[in-house]
Parts: structure tokens; sequence; C-alpha cells
């Protein structure tokens, strides 16, 4: 509370008082207007004693000249004298100011006694019982809230409660208290469900990952439709933990199912690279719920990645057509630039680079606008146009860390696809320079001096960069995949290889370098078992070059050139199939 508002309280309860006090009109014949009005409330002496306006008016004046202390034992004496709420407040807001936990919550306790039933005076107590760490002497005050709050309320008590023992030292203690306040909430069914997930929360928040998912199992149990277990496991979910996956899919199964959390799996699935099951849950949303723009949005970028060019543009224009009539400007628009994002690349591997700039074109915002000037950057360097596109970037301002990390990197993607390698890992060393710790930069480093030969420095840097990151699953997958490209090491590439796949389970392309180093070591069944689903998760060029030579190589010669037909129709460019199909001597 701002200290001129402890002033005005005391200027505006003396004039409360005044008004109370005001003598009775003197007598006289009543006018007839007033005759029909009622009689007025009869006085009541005011508690603002002028002794007690100059307390409460010396308590503000210490807050305001730096003596806390001073103030509240001036205000909570006041308070104490008439019983008002508000200058109990005012006390532990004292407290509060000098740092005094402790008169904070005899404050609240003094206010508690005072007035009973005031649950500003309970609130506050287990605000400071909880930044106290003195967890076990909620539990009173706590289950006297929880009975004070109408069921139709408990949703916001409960979350805020969550929130509020989740921030406590010892969490695991916290956990434990709260659940034993929230015993009657536990067993009752119609609150079973939103008390396991407060109770999962913090749990949660203790790191008993295990405790939560059963509180999420529990909370599911006592009501199958209740969507916050349900969200619980979405964030629980893990390899360690498929029980929580199976719970969410229970939930889906329902007709009842909310939109929202088959949105929230998908995006889920995508994060985990399982883009063919996020694509099925995204085709159920649009189904069942044609007329939600977002689900379409996110459906259209994912049709994008997996190649299914004419199925994302007619996603993506039926969201533009939807977003239109979103009330939330600021959404639209970053939604509609996204789109418009998504539709020019779309055109742009069609070779339509009028249409690609044309959706670049409808792009509006300061934020927007940056995205699309690298993705215009991009455009004019697929069409040879270099020069003018690093010019572009260079004068494109940055405003945060973020986006000058972007337009560097979106300037060495120039030089990649320019296949002026050189000039890239020029560029690169100039900014690993700079910043030699930055495992983004030694990472690209590492792969640019691959590409011109320098074996033994890229090696380095991605040990340098596993020495930074050592759960970095892409600089294991490659420095496996350079040694198994090269037929040399392949013990050693394996057993890289196989720690990226432990790192990152889901990831096709990490699977597709296990099969290629499977397919070098001979294990041609393997190499093909891995690869085959590895494709089918996702159909991308340089998975499908490795896949049709090891058919090729298996004599499924007629398999092998359709899918290397399917490659080079999605990625005529990708180096990958390029040298496959030459070195193989085949022209699909």
């Amino acid at each position: 509370m701002p200290r001129r508002h402890g002033l005005a309280l005391a200027v505006w309860l003396l004039a409360a008082g005044a008004a109370q006090a005001q003598p009775a009109p003197p007598p006289g014949p009543v006018p007839p207007a007033a005759a029909a009005a009622p009689a007025p409330e009869p006085a009541r002496p005011s508690a603002m004693t002028a002794q007690l306006f100059y307390e409460v008016l010396l308590g503000e004046i210490s807050a305001r000249s730096g003596d806390p202390a001073e103030s509240f034992a001036l205000l909570l004496d006041a308070a104490r004298r008439s019983g008002n709420a508000q200058l109990f407040q005012r006390a532990a807001e004292a407290a509060i100011q000098g740092r005094s936990p402790e008169a904070a919550l005899t404050a609240a306790r003094a206010w508690k006694t005072a007035i009973p039933d005031s649950r500003d005076a309970r609130r506050l107590e287990l605000q400071v019982l909880i930044a106290l760490g003195r967890l076990g002497e909620t539990v009173e005050p706590l289950r006297a809230e929880l009975a004070a709050t109408p069921v139709i309320e408990r949703p916001v008590l409960l979350t805020v409660l969550a929130r509020s023992f989740g921030r406590a030292q010892d969490k695991k203690l916290a956990a434990q208290v709260l659940e034993q306040a929230l015993a009657d909430d536990l067993r009752n069914p119609i609150t079973a469900a939103l008390a396991w997930t407060t109770v999962g929360r913090v749990r949660q928040l203790a790191g008993d990952l295990d405790g939560a998912l059963d509180a999420a199992q529990r909370g599911a149990a006592a009501d199958p439709k209740a969507d916050g277990p349900v969200v619980l496991a979405m964030d629980l979910m893990d390899p360690q933990r498929p029980q929580a996956e199976v719970l969410v899919k229970q939930y889906l199964a329902s007709p009842e199912a909310l939109p929202e959390a088959r949105v929230a799996f998908a995006r889920w699935l995508v994060g985990a690279q399982r883009y063919a099951e996020a694509s099925t849950q995204l085709k159920a949303v649009t189904e069942a719920h044609p007329a939600l723009p977002d689900p379409w949005l996110m459906l259209g970028t994912l049709q994008g990645q997996l190649r299914e060019d004419d199925a994302a543009q007619a996603s993506l224009q039926r969201y533009l057509e939807l977003a239109a009539a979103q009330r939330d400007a600021d959404e639209r628009r970053r939604g509609m630039a996204q789109a418009y994002l998504q539709l020019s690349q779309l055109a742009e591997r069609r070779k339509d680079y009028a249409a690609a700039e044309q959706w670049l074109g409808r792009i509006e915002g300061a934020e927007e606008l940056f995205q699309a000037q690298t993705r215009r950057a991009l455009l004019l360097g697929r069409q040879g146009q270099l020069q003018q596109a690093r010019a572009l970037l260079r004068e494109l301002p940055a405003r945060t860390v973020a986006e000058r990390k972007q337009r560097f990197a979106t300037e060495v993607q120039l030089l990649r696809d320019a296949r002026q390698h050189q000039a890239a890992y020029d560029l690169l060393a100039e900014g690993q320079r700079a910043d030699p710790e930055d495992a983004d930069l030694l990472y690209d480093l590492a792969l640019t001096a691959e590409k011109l030969g320098r074996n033994e420095e890229m090696e380095r840097h991605l040990r340098r960069v596993i020495a930074l990151q050592p759960e970095n699953a892409h600089a294991y997958n490659a420095l496996g995949y350079s040694l198994a490209d090269r037929n040399t090491r392949l013990d050693e590439a394996r057993t890289l290889i196989r720690k990226a796949v432990e790192l990152a389970p889901d990831d096709p392309f990490i699977a597709d370098s296990l099969g290629w180093v499977e397919f070098r070591l001979g294990n041609t069944a393997e190499a093909l078992r891995i690869l085959e689903a590895a494709y089918q998760k996702r159909p991308d060029p340089e998975i499908g070059a490795h896949l049709g030579e090891v058919l090729w190589a298996q004599g499924d010669r007629e398999r092998a050139v359709s899918i290397w037909k399917q490659a080079k129709i999605a990625d005529a460019d990708n180096e990958t199939l390029q040298e496959t199909l030459k070195r193989l001597r085949v022209s699909p």
C-alpha cells in the first residue's frame, strides 16, 4: 500500500467519525416533503477518538520517516483498541515493510482474534506462516478457509494455495501439510479431482514426480471428466512415466473431452517429434470443432513440415478465414503472421517466388516484420541474389539478443544454401571468438568445418559442445553420424548415436543415424527396421536417401527407386540424396 494511502485512511476515519457525531437538527416544524421520508438511523458514537486518530497519524508519519517498527506498534495498538480491519491490515503492512514477518503474524492473529470471521485476516496468517516456513501451523487456518469457501469458488482458492505452498522452502513438507488439510476435500466426490490436482502440483514442485502422477491418477479416478488431473498428467509425460500418457489418452477417448486438452496433447506430441500422432489429434479437433481457428493453424504448420503441401495450404487458408473474426487483435495479428510465413514457404517450395513474396508482404507488426524480413532474405538467396540478401539482413535492426542471434543464423544459412562454406565458416569463427562458450555457435562451426573437410576440428568442437552440454543429443548424434558416414570408428559411432537415442528417443533424424551406422556395420536387417520406422515417422529426403540405399543393397531396387522419387519430389536439392544417387548411378 502506498504510504500516502495510510494518511488518507486516518483522515477518512476521522471524517467518518465526525459525520457520525453530527448533532441532530434543532426542533421545529417538519417540512411537508420530509414528512414522508423514513426516520434517520440513530447516530452511533465513533470509535475514532481524537487520541486514536493521532496515534494512527503518528504511526503513518513513522512509516514515512523510515521507522516501520514504531509505525507497527502504534498502528497495531490503534487497531486493537478500535477493532478496525483496515488498521490491522495497515499494521501488518508496516511489519512487512520493516521485514518483520513475525510482527506481521502477530498483526494477523490479533486481527483474527478481534474479528474471528475475517477471511482476510486468515489469509494473511496463512501467507505469513508459509513465508516463515511454519507449515505445520497452517493446517487449522487452512481448513477454516476451505470450510468458509463455497464450492463454486474452490478452484480459484486451490490454485492460489498450490502456488503459495509451491513457494515454500520445504516443498516436500508443504505437499504433506496441504494433503492433510485437504483430507475432507480429497474424500468428497465433488471436490476430489481438484483437490488431488492441487496436491499433485505441489508434489511436482517438490520433485516427487511419481507422487504427482499418483495424485493425477487419483483425481482422474474421482472424476474422469475433470480436466485438471489431465493437464497435470501432460506436464508429467515422459518416457520414464508412460502411465501419464495413458491417463491423457483415456480422457481424450471421451466425446466430452475439451478441445483445448487435445490441442495441448498435440503440441506435446510435436515437441516429442511424434508428428503423425500430433496430426491425428489435430485432425480430430478440426473435425469436431471446425470453427476453432488455432487448431487449423497448428495442423497447417505441421502438414507443411511433413511436406503435405496441398493439405497444409488448405488448412492455413481455413485458419485465415476463421482468424479474421478473432476479437484479440494482438493474437490475431501474431497468428496470421505465422500463417503468412508458412504459406510463403509453401510457395517457395513450388518455386513460385512471386507468391512467396506476396504472402510476406501481408505481415504487419514490428516483431512479425522482423521474421518476414529474415524470410525475405532467404527468399532472395534462393533466387541467387546472395549479396542483396546479406545487405537486407545487415540493414535489419535487431532489438533483442534473440533477434540478433536469428539475424546472424540467417546469414550463415544463406551462405550454406549457396554452398559458400568457407564464408559461412569465417562468419561463424568470428562469432565464436566473440563468445567462445556459446554451444550453438560451436555446433554450427563444427558442421561447417566438416563441409570443408576439417574433420579433426569438427570433432574437437563437438566434443567441446558435449562437455558444455552433456545432455545435448544433437552433438552426440552429429559426431556419431560423421564417423559412420566416413565409415570409420564404427563401434564408437554407434556408442555415440545410442547415447543420442537415449537422450532423444523419439527423434527420427537420430534414428536415421542409428540405422545408417547399423548398415555400415553390416547389420542390414536391423538397419532396414530402424530406417523404415524413422521414414514412416518423418518422410524426410535424407532419411529416404538412406532407406533407399539399404533397400537397394538388399536387392529391392524397385521400392528403393520409388522412395528416391518421393524424396526428389520433396527436395531435389538435398545433398545427401544427390550424393547417394550419383554414387549409385541411379536416376529415378
